[in-house]
Parts: structure tokens; sequence; C-alpha cells
């Protein structure tokens, strides 16, 4: 029997504005002039990949099609190119959810590395295809460091809901 570690807390309800508003944020970063290089990570694919795994009812595959749509528009790369990779993310994201979070976040950031590899491997295909140019090496370093990212995203999202409950004399927890 697999027993689960004894530092581990028990969570508050996420609110659905936070969600929205994280991925609304991660977007937001996307849309900045920081000159898009190809080592950067793909911020909004690591919040996706985190509220999939988190919250695979709240945030879906459907979601992750309609971002990916609005970073195609907004790169003026290929329509689908961006859809095709976060929604294929998203799947096999929600498809390891459960098995996912039993390990900690180094081991979590190891599991989620290939996901975002085969995002940027799917991305950079599609791209090619139409006879996109190569945009370098750094399309290895960006999967490296959305899995390096990977901690701080947990700590940082889940940092509303480890807040105190309010304390209640009727109230066991």
């Amino acid at each position: 029997m697999i027993m689960r570690r004894s530092d581990d807390q028990l969570l508050l309800p996420v609110n659905p504005l936070f969600i929205g508003l994280s991925l609304a944020l991660a977007f937001a970063f996307h849309l900045l002039p920081l000159g898009r290089h190809a080592a950067l990570p793909d911020l909004m694919a690591l919040t996706l990949v985190f509220w999939n795994v988190h919250q695979p009812r709240r945030v879906g595959v459907g979601l992750a099609f309609l971002f990916g749509l609005a970073m195609d528009v907004h790169e003026g790369a290929l329509l689908g190119q961006h859809a095709l990779a976060y929604t294929l993310l998203s799947y096999f994201a929600i498809t390891i959810h459960r098995r996912l979070l039993w390990f900690g976040l180094l081991e979590q950031a190891l599991h989620v590395l290939p996901l975002f590899a085969l995002a940027a491997v799917v991305s950079l295909a599609v791209r090619l295809a139409v006879g996109g140019m190569w945009p370098g090496w750094g399309v290895v370093a960006a999967p490296l460091l959305q899995a390096l990212l990977w901690p701080v995203a947990a700590v940082v999202l889940l940092a509303p809901q480890r807040r105190p409950p309010d304390p209640d004399q009727n109230r066991p927890l």
C-alpha cells in the first residue's frame, strides 16, 4: 500500500477566479514585447499543465485549445500550431494527474519534463513541416526550464489554498 507523506497538508478548495487569473497572467506574459527567444520557457504551457494536474475538471483540453489558438494569433504562427501542442499537453497531463500527485515536487518536475518536450517537438514539427526556419538549439532549453519552474509554480499557485482555515470550535478540521 502506498502511503502519502506526513508533511502533506489539506488544501482549501481552489477559487475558480484564481485559476482564471493565473491563466490570464500567463497569457499576458506572452503579450509582453520580450523578443520571443526559443529558450524562453512557455509559462502558458506550464500553467495549463499545472491546473490540468491539480484541477482537471475545471481546466481541460478545450480551454487549452482556445489558449493555443490565442497564442497562434498573437505570435502569427500557423493557425493550430500551439493549439495542437497545448491540446496534447493537456490530454497527457490529465492522463497522469492521479499518479503525479503522489510524488514530491522534484519527482513531479521529472515526470512533466517529457510532456513539455513532447509539446516542443510537436510545435517544432508543425513549424518545420510548413517551411518554417529552425529556431536554434534554444528549443531544447525551453522544456528544461519549464520543468525547473514546476516547483516554483506549485508553491506560487497553491499558496492561496494553503492559508489556514478560519478557526471554528464546531469544525473538527
